[in-house]
């Protein structure tokens, strides 16, 4: 079967796995706070001293909506929100801090959004000194956030590096000014060129670029110009996700109508150009949807088996329990996973009551464990193994079974007792991992959850 001929085969809605089960097909019925605390406290007790604990911490205030984001966000330009949410986000650490048995050790910290640069530099100073205050920080602690190149000054980057921070990520999309237009995110080379030039003068040792394929109204002509322009600047990681169209669940994407979007075909040109033009730029291409230099550390993680996944995207650092704060942020005890609340106004009700701001989660069966290893193993390393017992359920087998009719396609080689990703194969990772997927196959969705693969 030819490469078009897979790519109309295995174009499905797919989820992307930065977990295991998907938020869809968590099991809320069996979750509650104690038990939360309980995984949290746990988790922390066996892994704090030998990993330290990630945090990543959700500010969602954008002054106007990027049409194609599926984020969750609070559109304002009253930044009066700032300090108010900040108190609240420092009420939520002293909760977790309350459930901890010693300092927490800060392995990594992530600030996302909506636009985190939104917030004036000293309140973020004042939001970061309150978080490290009560913690230690890792020796090979790593801390990042997400900018806008319109918005991101000299005086946010100097304040966040005084304080620990040393990666930022820059949300670029396309460089094209009709499908700037249509997804209403405008900057310039030269204003990306410009943040990216001070942050490095500065001392930040890694800037990552987010581009996406499949926009409305995007083309080959503007794509490759983007990636040009890209390729100028050089950045250490660049992210090149698909797309995601969303409309029921994120309405400001019904601006445009799918006539906008290109066709399957066309989409698939767009990812075979980026990503052509990409490797031959010298990026190596890492897990799924990244490509950085050799000289940066995904890079090598990857080479070494030493590359991990979790909501934050990929890492090369393992901590087993991650935090998340703020409205919306998920955190992850590795045997139990938790959302918060969805609404601000929800939020500020709740952590200033003094109650954990938590909506939802899910605890993970034996089942469940057991799929997440093997997912995150092909996710993180394009192999995984079911030698040892805890490796081992019925519901992987179900899967392996499943996973024939992707062998026969040259997807994958299934051993007995190993399964690969062939070069052809990483094309089609989400597909791969949705073949193991047992709660997704025993629970065929009605309606459609996720964005399409490929």
């Amino acid at each position: 079967m030819n490469n078009q001929d897979l790519i109309a085969k295995y174009h499905v809605a797919a989820p992307r796995y930065t977990s295991y089960p998907t938020v869809p097909y968590w099991e809320n019925k069996g979750f509650d706070e104690e038990r939360w605390i309980a995984a949290v406290r746990s988790s922390f007790s066996l892994s704090n001293a030998r990993d330290g604990i990630s945090l990543y911490i959700h500010l969602p205030f954008c002054e106007s909506l990027c049409t194609y984001c599926g984020c969750n966000t609070r559109i304002t330009r009253n930044h009066s929100v700032e300090v108010p949410y900040i108190m609240a986000l420092l009420k939520e650490w002293a909760m977790y801090l309350k459930i901890f048995d010693e300092k927490p050790v800060i392995r990594e910290l992530h600030l996302g959004g909506g636009t985190p640069t939104f917030f004036n530099p000293e309140n973020l100073s004042l939001l970061i000194e309150g978080i490290l205050a009560p913690a230690s920080v890792h020796p090979q602690a790593e801390f990042s956030f997400e900018a806008h190149p319109g918005n991101t000054t000299g005086e946010h980057l100097r304040a966040l590096y005084k304080l620990g921070f040393k990666r930022l990520s820059l949300g670029i999309q396309d460089f094209d000014p009709k499908v700037q237009l249509v997804i209403n995110r405008a900057q310039s080379v030269d204003e990306v060129a410009f943040v990216t030039d001070l942050a490095r003068s500065i001392g930040y040792t890694s800037v990552n670029y987010d581009l996406i394929y499949g926009l409305p109204l995007q083309s080959s002509e503007g794509l490759a110009a983007t990636i040009d322009a890209v390729l100028e600047l050089r950045p250490d990681r660049i992210a090149f996700y698909s797309y995601a169209h969303v409309p029921w669940l994120k309405p400001g994407q019904r601006r445009y109508t799918e006539n906008d979007l290109p066709d399957a075909d066309q989409k698939q040109l767009l990812y075979e150009l980026g990503r052509g033009m990409l490797k031959h730029g010298g990026y190596g291409e890492i897990g799924m949807d990244h490509f950085t230099l050799e000289s940066d550390s995904l890079y090598a993680a990857e080479k070494d088996g030493r590359l991990h996944r979790n909501f934050m995207g990929y890492t090369h650092q393992y901590s087993e329990l991650m935090v998340g704060l703020g409205v919306s942020s998920i955190s992850d005890s590795w045997t139990a996973f938790a959302q918060n609340v969805k609404k601000v106004e929800d939020y500020l009700e709740l952590v200033n009551a003094g109650e954990m701001p938590v909506f939802k989660g899910h605890i993970l069966s034996d089942e469940d464990l057991v799929i997440r290893k093997h997912i995150l193993n092909l996710m993180c390393t394009g192999k995984t193994s079911w030698t040892l017992p805890g490796h081992r359920h019925p519901a992987l087998f179900e899967g392996l079974d499943r996973m024939k009719l992707i062998a026969e396609d040259g997807l994958v080689i299934l051993k007995e007792q190993q399964l690969e990703v062939t070069p052809k194969g990483k094309r089609f990772l989400r597909n791969i991992c949705m073949a193991l997927d047992s709660r997704l196959w025993a629970n065929q969705a009605q309606t459609q959850l996720f964005s399409m693969a490929g």
